[in-house]
C-alpha cells in the first residue's frame, strides 16, 4: 500500500533570525542555534576569505587560478569551468557571489590554501574567530556533506561581517548579473532584489537537505537589517517570509541606533589567518607555525675611528642655543685648566666669547659630519597632508547640494569626520564636496561610498 507523504514532512527544518545590522542586536529569532545544512550560503566564508586574502597579498583579483579535476567535476550551479584552464581570480568570484558557481567556490580555496581540505581548515578557523561557534566548514561551496553545519546565528554573524569587513566588495551580491570572464552570469537572488525595496544583497543557497536558505540584507534610511531563513519550502515561499521578516525588522529596530561594526577577526599575535600545511586551527591543538625573522640583529652603522681629541659637543635638532652656548662653556673651562689646550690657539688674545663661539661652531659642524642628509621640503606634502577632497555629485540648487553633503557625512562619519563640507557653484550647477581629507582618507572614502551606489571622485591639491 502506497501512503501519501505531506509535504510538511519532506520540508527542511526552519530556522530564521532578524538582525539590527548597524549593532548586531537579535529583533527576532526561531530555531536560530539549531545546526542545519547551509548549502551555498557557506560561499559567503569562502568569498570573506577570499578578499582576506586579497587584502593581505596572498593573492591578487588578477592572479591566473589554474582549474583542477576536483572543481570541474563539481555538480552545478557551475559556471562550466574546465580542468587544466586558468581564469583570473576576480571572474571566479564574480561566479560564486553573483550565480552561486560551485566549481568557482572549489577553484577559490583551492587557490588560496591549495587544497580544499586545507582550506575548511581555514574556513574553520575564520568562523571561530568571528563567534561562529556552531558552525562546521567541509568544503567551499556548501553540497551537502556530513558534518557541515551551521545556524541561522552563525550566518547572521558571517553575513555582517561581509557587510562592513569588506564593503568595497559587498556590491558584488546586488549585481544582477556579472561577467564572469567566459559567460554573462544572472544573480540568484535577482527577484527578492527587484521586489523589496533597500534589498541590496546578500546570498542564497539550496540543496535538498537544507531546502530554500537565504541570509538577506537591506537599508532603508539609516537603518539596516539582516534577515536570515533557514528550509524554506520554495523560492518564492522563502522571498516571502524573507520580507516579511526585513518588514518586522524595520518596525522594530530604533531610527537613531548609532553603528558599531563588529570587530575584525582576532586569530592571534602569532599564526595568522595561515595554516600550516599539516595544522589545525589554533584553538587548543598543535599546530605548525612558521615565522618571519624580520629583526635586525647586528648595525651597520661604522664605527668612530680611535681619536686622542675630546668628543665635540653634538648639537641635536632640538635642543635650544642656551643649551649649546652652556655645553660649548663647559668645554672651554675644561681645555683652561688642561695643561695642554684642546681648543687651537691660534689667537692668543681671542675673547672668551669668541672661544664660547668656536666651540658651537666646531659643535654645528659635527653634527652636520654625523647626522644624516636631511631633505630639505620646498612644498607642502599632497599624500599624507590633508590637501585633498572628494566630490560627490553636482546640484540644481545649493539647497540640495548641503543636503546631499549632510546625508553623506551622517552616513560616512568614520572617514569623512573632520572635513569640510563645501558647496561650489558653477555655471551648470552646485558642486557637492568634502575638503581637508589626506589622499588615503579621500581614496578610502569614495570606496565606501561607490560600494553603496554614491558617485564619488577625488579631488586633488589645487
Amino acid at each position: 500500500m502506497i501512503f501519501a507523504v505531506p509535504i510538511a514532512a519532506l520540508a527542511a527544518p526552519y530556522a530564521a533570525l532578524v538582525m539590527d545590522a548597524r549593532t548586531g542586536e537579535v529583533l527576532h529569532a526561531t530555531n536560530a542555534d539549531t545546526r542545519l545544512h547551509p548549502a551555498s550560503l557557506t560561499k559567503m566564508m569562502t568569498l570573506y576569505i577570499a578578499f582576506e586574502a586579497i587584502e593581505k597579498g596572498e593573492i591578487s583579483l588578477d592572479t591566473n587560478i589554474r582549474v583542477s579535476k576536483n572543481a570541474a567535476a563539481e555538480p552545478p550551479s557551475k559556471l562550466g569551468l574546465r580542468a587544466g584552464q586558468t581564469i583570473k581570480l576576480r571572474y571566479c568570484v564574480r561566479a560564486a557571489a553573483v550565480k552561486s558557481a560551485n566549481d568557482c567556490a572549489t577553484a577559490i580555496g583551492e587557490a588560496i590554501a591549495g587544497s580544499e581540505a586545507k582550506f575548511a581548515r581555514r574556513m574553520n578557523r575564520t568562523a571561530q574567530a568571528l563567534g561562529m561557534t556552531r558552525t562546521t566548514f567541509k568544503n567551499a561551496h556548501g553540497l551537502t556533506e556530513n558534518g557541515h553545519m551551521s545556524t541561522a546565528r552563525d550566518m547572521s554573524i558571517l553575513g555582517r561581517h561581509v557587510l562592513y569587513d569588506y564593503p568595497e566588495y559587498y556590491n558584488l551580491f546586488s549585481r544582477r548579473s556579472a561577467d564572469a570572464g567566459i559567460a554573462q552570469v544572472a544573480n540568484t537572488n535577482r527577484r527578492l532584489l527587484a521586489a523589496y525595496k533597500g534589498a541590496d544583497g546578500i546570498k542564497t543557497g539550496y540543496t535538498r537537505a537544507a531546502g530554500f536558505n537565504l541570509v538577506s540584507s537591506a537599508q532603508r534610511g539609516n537603518e539596516r537589517i539582516i534577515a536570515t531563513v533557514f528550509g524554506g519550502r520554495s523560492t518564492a515561499s522563502r522571498n516571502a517570509k524573507v520580507a516579511e521578516l526585513l518588514d518586522l525588522g524595520f518596525r522594530r529596530a530604533p531610527s537613531n541606533a548609532r553603528t558599531n561594526k563588529p570587530d575584525t577577526p582576532d586569530y592571534g599575535s602569532e599564526t595568522g589567518p595561515l595554516i600550516a600545511d599539516n595544522g589545525q586551527s589554533n584553538n587548543g591543538k598543535a599546530g605548525k607555525t612558521i615565522r618571519l625573522v624580520t629583526a635586525v640583529k647586528t648595525s651597520l652603522r661604522p664605527q668612530l675611528r680611535p681619536s686622542s681629541e675630546p668628543a665635540p659637543v653634538i648639537v641635536a635638532m632640538k635642543d635650544d642655543i642656551k643649551e649649546a652656548l652652556k655645553q660649548a662653556q663647559a668645554l672651554e673651562v675644561a681645555a683652561a685648566a688642561s695643561p695642554v689646550s684642546n681648543i687651537p690657539d691660534t689667537n692668543p688674545e681671542a675673547r672668551p666669547t669668541d672661544l664660547v663661539l668656536a666651540s658651537v661652531q666646531t659643535a654645528v659642524r659635527a653634527k652636520q659630519v654625523q647626522a644624516p642628509t636631511r631633505e630639505v621640503v620646498t612644498r607642502v606634502s599632497t599624500s599624507g597632508g590633508k590637501h585633498w577632497g572628494i566630490n560627490v555629485g553636482r546640484y540644481g540648487s545649493r539647497y540640495e547640494a548641503e543636503r546631499v553633503l549632510l546625508k553623506t557625512a551622517l552616513n560616512e562619519m568614520e572617514t569623512l569626520d573632520g572635513s569640510l563640507r563645501k558647496v561650489i557653484q558653477r555655471p551648470r550647477g552646485f558642486e557637492a564636496n568634502f575638503n581637508g581629507l589626506s589622499r588615503e582618507r579621500a581614496e578610502l572614502a569614495c570606496r565606501r561610498l561607490q560600494a553603496r551606489n554614491v558617485t564619488c571622485f577625488m579631488i586633488g591639491p589645487s
